[in-house]
């Protein structure tokens, strides 16, 4: 007989024997992507594993129950304690749902100034039910609705009563767009906002930045209901998952994000600090009932004379320093009609350089990157969404994940990455649907240096996802000189 019992709620123990101990433990070992780059693993301080159970104190995240439970009956054991760690689900019906969303003739509901998606119901219904939950949900799909049902079932009286919920978020650009969002949806009530500069003040919901969460007293983490994770693929890094451990006693959790890594290790990470992955719906799906643009892929080969052998780093400093390539993308985006979004990796190496170039081409050119304050990055978003014709040069790690500017009509990957989510997250960029606005262009610029070269492979992997996602795309050459 194998039994776990809660330790808190965030771990639980596996009472078993040594032997299926060691099982399990070589069971949730996985192999990093990509570790033999890291310089941990090339100093031989780490062998490139992560281990999600310990054969020390047979410890576990609660949230993979469900994957330690099929291991031991596969393996003819009995498996108890189940009800201990996990309790009962919520009991929630449609009723209940649609009371909830629309009250009565005597009891208001949220007030929402439009009734949410099918989709979006069923997903919170889901997550309510079960109280730990991993919603995939694509870029433009109203994550920040879901979010708000959740944050605003748990205030009131239907379910935890005066309950408090913390958000967290990888930006401040996030934490002011969500507070506009809840306001939006009717949210008449302070909501606490952390991040540099900002009160901190009781509340029933707090926004905040993952990096001031983590300066946080331990009175302070344990204090909340609920968290919610937006965002959560990033909560694979230490700290973040640093923030949810330490969180012993918030036992609702809940998980959004437009896209995972496809690496299984990067799966059971969040499924165990948040609860299963349910997937509430696709780009493609959205695209097919209307609710999202339509997006036409233009994959930009640029073939440039011949090139010996390079490292991934100095093929890099070589194609952001090319003169005929950053002229390339300079005549692409002056061409380009409507408001454009040019995304790019290295700020004093690329940014740096496209941004004087760009300067004498375009009218309203706006330039976003990491030195950019808050305040400065939330101008730039009104002032695109009334314009018609603005190009914003940003760097992936301010505008890639989360920014909702709803009226981009074309996308320029001007450097090239091979990571699945900043590609599908930067993709989400434009595909919100505005008045007049039916598509979205991407120009995925890719580049063959007549060499085995690094990133022309990137580009196979790309149109793998794309592939995969049921983008339809186009493969364009053109010859540098």
């Amino acid at each position: 007989m194998v039994r776990v019992s809660k330790i808190d709620d965030v771990f639980m123990k596996v009472h078993c024997d040594d032997g299926l101990a060691r099982d399990l433990y070589d069971f949730f070992s996985f192999t990093v992507p990509n570790a033999k780059f890291m310089p941990s693993y090339k100093n031989k301080f780490w062998d490139g594993k992560v281990r999600l159970f310990s054969i020390k104190t047979k410890k576990i995240y609660i949230g993979l129950l469900p994957y330690v439970d099929e291991f031991c009956r596969e393996r003819g054991f009995e498996f108890g304690g189940i009800e201990e760690v996990i309790g009962t689900k919520t009991k929630i019906t449609d009723e209940d749902v649609d009371f909830f969303i629309n009250g009565d003739d005597l009891i208001p509901g949220l007030g929402l100034p439009f009734q949410p998606r099918d989709y979006q119901i069923d997903a919170f219904k889901t997550a309510v039910q079960y109280g730990r939950q991993l919603l995939l949900s694509p870029t433009a799909s109203g994550k920040s609705l879901i979010i708000y049902m959740l944050c605003r079932w748990y205030e009131g009286e239907m379910s935890l009563p005066n309950a408090k919920t913390v958000i967290i978020v990888p930006t401040t650009s996030l934490v002011e767009q969500m507070s506009k969002d809840f306001e939006d949806y009717g949210y008449n009530k302070k909501i606490c906002k952390i991040y540099s500069g900002q009160p901190v003040f009781d509340s029933d919901i707090t926004i905040t930045t993952w990096q001031s969460f983590a300066k946080a007293p331990k009175n302070v983490l344990e204090s909340f209901d609920i968290v919610i994770g937006d965002e959560a693929h990033l909560f694979k890094a230490q700290t973040l998952k640093g923030i949810l451990e330490k969180m012993k006693h918030t036992g609702v959790r809940f998980g959004t994000t437009g896209t995972l890594d496809g690496s299984e290790v990067h799966r059971l990470q969040l499924e165990g600090l948040f609860g299963p992955v349910k997937k509430v719906i696709s780009s493609y799906q959205l695209m097919e009932e209307g609710t999202i643009a339509n997006l036409e892929i233009d994959c930009v080969i640029l073939r440039h004379t011949k090139q010996k052998k390079m490292s991934y780093q100095e093929e890099m400093d070589y194609l952001v320093s090319s003169d005929s390539r950053n002229k390339f993308i300079t005549n692409l985006v002056a061409s380009l009609k409507g408001n454009t979004l040019v995304l790019f990796q290295y700020v004093e190496k690329h940014g740096e350089v496209l941004y004087p170039m760009l300067e004498g081409r375009v009218k309203d050119l706006h330039y976003v990157y990491g030195g950019t304050d808050t305040e400065d990055r939330e101008t730039v978003r009104e002032v695109v969404e009334k314009s018609e014709d603005s190009v914003i040069l940003a760097s992936y790690g301010t505008f890639s994940t989360g920014v909702n500017i709803k009226k981009i009509d074309n996308v320029v990957f001007a450097s090239p990455s091979k990571s699945r989510i900043r590609n599908l997250q930067s993709i989400g960029r434009g595909l919100r649907k505005t008045e007049g606005k039916e598509k979205m262009r991407l120009f995925d610029i890719a580049d063959d240096l007549q060499c085995d070269n690094f990133t022309l492979g990137h580009l196979k992997e790309r149109i793998n996802i794309y592939n995969e996602e049921n983008f339809s795309y186009e493969i364009k050459q053109f010859d540098l000189d």
